[in-house]
């Protein structure tokens, strides 16, 4: 027995049986397997690991070979015969012998056999018991993952309705889908009214485009001025920010049942309009009332924006949803904008030095703020905030994207740093081409031109927005005159470059003969977007064979030789 005595502390086994390190008894000798399986809460037919009785968590426990196998000698338990029974045991499953009754190789063969069975019965039970949970977890969040997607998919299509397009969303565009200059952006009309029961509800007193760069990952936003005084097609002069309205309430009064039909009529007037001002086409529109913009804010849980000297405000503001004056103050420097102050900071005016032409610089830089806010990792990837957005967007917005092009663009517009978006005014030096000015005795806005002249605008935002293809292949092009008409080459180069048209040089053709203008490709089809372009402008399919030796191309990729049929639209 002194061996025995001797033998050192069981030191933690690498094995699967942690339920047979050895333990006090009751009675404070060794149990048997049935009495510690017991204590262990481990029914013996292994369909249990545990009683579940416990707190979750980990819990600490005691490491095996904290105790050692008492002497045979020193047992409590009354009755030799069983302690020594239960020793044997104990010393069989740990792969020992017992002086005095050592088993043969045989015997321990099979107890050793009879110990595996007993191992993997165990370690099946805990599988079976491990998959059981794991099947019932994973089924409960599929139920309130089906239960949020559900949710989500009504609220998502009750915003996301469908209706407009962009060849430009694609991810490989061909040349031939891309209809003219421009068309390789994706331009957004942003538009802010009251709704509810604010004054004027439908008066668009936020009028922003984004216009979108998908190839060069670049995006800006353009404002108008509410009070630029307009005449859109079919209706009466007046301010911008009244030409949804006026022509939704016309359909309304025309058909009062159909108010959608009033909707899309009053979109189609104020996209045209825009379309009109800035010379650029509109793909898609979104539509916003306060209440949606103070609940985005708090959904993602405000914003945050460094705000210029020249934006601060301060000024009482009549809030509409309280009932009471709410005072803004907003100095200059890092701020923090909840829904209300980011609502008020966007709508004031009173106090700016420039009135009007401040605040739609201060929407354009907290629309940009808020964008960015959005497709932030924390935000786009969180399904609570996501929800959220779309409970506050649910019944306070109104969209023609459809959830394809919405996630097309999403994506798009990940890319797109902060740097890499500009803001855009028509009143900000050096480029002012709006003024105030009066009709009767309203205060509004014109272009420096004159009313309804748009010219000046027009240039200059689509050399702003440049088409990217345009942009990425930078096609060198010669103009040559082949008419009697003098300044020709000139106009067209002008529009060309407006554009973004790389036009090298302007000239005159060896002969005032054409009658046809003619599009030479010098590239052999290199650079195809230009080409698709240049043939939908002008009307006519390139060659790659200039009509005459003479010309000197002067590594132009483009010759364009103007013919008689361009003397009737020098103008467009």
């Amino acid at each position: 027995m002194e061996n025995f005595r001797r033998r050192p502390r069981i030191g933690a086994r690498q094995t699967m049986d942690i339920m047979n390190a050895p333990s006090r008894g009751k009675g404070g000798g060794t149990p048997s397997i049935r009495q510690r399986a017991r204590l262990d809460g481990l029914r013996t037919n292994g369909r249990r690991l545990d009683d579940f009785q416990r707190p979750d968590g980990y819990h600490a426990t005691q490491p095996l070979g904290s105790k050692q196998l008492q002497p045979l000698g020193k047992q409590t338990v009354p009755g030799q015969q069983r302690a020594a029974q239960a020793a044997q045991q104990q010393a069989s499953l740990l792969n020992m012998t017992l002086p005095g009754g050592a088993l043969d190789d045989k015997k321990q063969a099979k107890r050793r056999k009879q110990k595996d069975k007993s191992k993997l019965s165990k370690w099946r039970s805990v599988r079976k018991w491990t998959l059981r949970s794991a099947v019932a977890v994973f089924a409960l969040v599929l139920l309130t993952g089906g239960f949020l997607a559900a949710k989500g998919y009504l609220k998502v299509h009750k915003v996301f309705k469908g209706g407009g397009t962009a060849a430009a969303l694609q991810a490989d565009v061909k040349p031939e889908l891309l209809k003219g200059e421009g068309d390789g952006r994706i331009n957004i009309l942003l538009l802010g009214k009251g709704g509810g029961n604010h004054d004027g509800p439908d008066l668009t007193d936020t009028i922003l485009v984004a216009s979108i760069d998908p190839v060069n990952k670049n995006a800006s936003l353009v404002s108008l001025p509410r009070d630029l005084w307009v005449t859109p097609g079919g209706g009466s002069a007046g301010k911008i920010n009244a030409v949804y309205a006026n022509a939704k309430y016309h359909a309304l009064y025309l058909n009062a049942q159909d108010k959608g039909g009033a909707e899309k009529a009053g979109i189609k007037a104020i996209e045209d309009m825009t379309t009109q001002v800035l010379g650029i086409p509109i793909n898609y529109y979104m539509m916003v009332d306060f209440q949606a913009f103070k609940q985005a804010v708090d959904a993602v849980g405000g914003v945050d924006l460094v705000v210029p000297e020249n934006l601060a405000v301060s000024e009482h503001l009549w809030d509409e949803t309280t009932g009471k004056n709410y005072y803004l103050n907003v100095p200059a420097g890092p701020q923090h904008f909840d829904g209300t102050r980011a609502l008020f900071f966007s709508r004031s005016r009173h106090t700016s030095a420039r009135g009007d032409f401040d605040r739609t610089e201060r929407q354009r830089i907290f629309i940009e703020a808020l964008s960015q806010k959005i497709l932030s990792a924390g935000t786009y990837t969180n399904p609570v905030k996501i929800s959220q957005l779309m409970s506050a967007f649910g019944d306070h917005i109104s969209t023609d994207f459809s959830v394809k092009d919405a996630l097309r663009l999403m994506n798009i517009a990940k890319g797109i740093g902060s740097d890499k978006v500009i803001s855009v005014g028509l009143a900000d030096p050096p480029n002012v081409l709006v003024r105030t000015d009066t009709v009767g005795s309203a205060s509004v806005v014109r272009p420096m031109a004159g009313f309804g002249d748009y010219s000046q605008i027009q240039s200059y935002i689509r050399n702003t927005l440049k088409d990217p293809y345009i942009s990425k292949e930078n096609a060198g092009i010669l103009i040559l005159n082949g008419t009697a008409t003098g300044g020709l080459a000139t106009t067209k180069s002008d529009q060309l470059k407006s554009y973004g048209y790389n036009v090298l040089a302007i000239g005159d053709a060896p002969t005032e003969t054409y009658t046809t203008t003619a599009i030479v490709d010098m590239t052999n089809g290199k650079k195809p977007f230009t080409k698709n372009y240049l043939e939908k402008r002008f009307g006519v399919k390139a060659t790659t064979k200039l009509p005459d030796a003479t010309i000197q191309t002067q590594s132009a990729d483009f010759v364009i030789i103007l013919g008689q049929d361009e003397t009737a639209n020098s103008k467009n």
